[in-house]
């Protein structure tokens, strides 16, 4: 259930953000865990993915502090204001089913990039679908794959990602030991090789020609 608190007085700090003294509309929203997952990465986003649907000319004045989002309107856009509010008040209801993307889940698990590529190959770290985007500026698109809140939130309760580790590290010495093994296997065979005195050939043998030549062989 998400807080709202509804903010009647003009913002001197939002003011000072447009570099102007304007009386301002403003409203307050504090997102709650369901949707954060406690991530200021993921707070980030949501508050990204509210300015992309909102009209070009207020996404701006839509920020965050902390968990808190803000919206502050200058006074004599009260209609703007009023249709930003309620849009804003819709998506939020949605943002706790939003799925969570790459550098998100990073910061909610506390995992690496290596380790959240090695988990989502092996299977460990389901997928939820991909996503493409295109890049700022950029003719370039990108693809990723992101993933379920569910599923995020239960491996952050589960102690899941402590027993991964754990498991990658015997795996991990355990490919070094077998490795070891081989590399001194192979020097072994390497020696024992060198060491072997060549095989002489017939031609090489003493007396063989006159052991031949005698007839000794038919």
């Amino acid at each position: 259930m998400l807080t709202i608190s509804a903010v009647a007085t003009t913002s001197l700090s939002m003011a000072k953000k447009k570099s102007n003294t304007v009386p301002l509309l403003t409203e307050s929203w504090t997102l709650p865990p369901a949707a954060t997952l406690g991530s200021s990465v993921r707070a980030k986003g949501i508050l990204m993915e509210l300015r992309a649907k909102l009209p070009f000319t207020v996404r701006r004045d839509l920020d965050i502090a902390g968990m808190v989002l803000t919206l502050a309107v200058p006074e004599d856009d009260e209609d703007e204001f009023k249709a930003a509010r309620a849009k804003v008040s819709k998506l939020l209801e949605t943002m706790e089913s939003l799925p969570v993307l790459p550098r998100e889940i990073e910061d909610i698990l506390t995992i690496s990039t290596t380790e959240r590529r090695r988990w989502l190959e092996d299977g460990r770290l389901p997928s939820g679908g991909i996503r493409t985007v295109r890049l700022r500026g950029r003719a370039k698109r990108i693809t990723f794959h992101v993933f379920e809140p569910k599923v995020v939130e239960e491996l952050l309760n589960s102690g899941a990602i402590d027993e991964w580790r754990e498991h990658d590290l015997a795996a991990k010495a355990e490919n070094r030991r077998r490795a070891a093994h081989q590399a001194k296997l192979t020097r072994s065979l390497k020696k024992a090789k060198s060491a072997r005195p060549p095989e002489r050939s017939s031609a090489e043998l003493s007396g063989w020609e006159e052991f031949d030549r005698d007839g000794l062989l038919r």
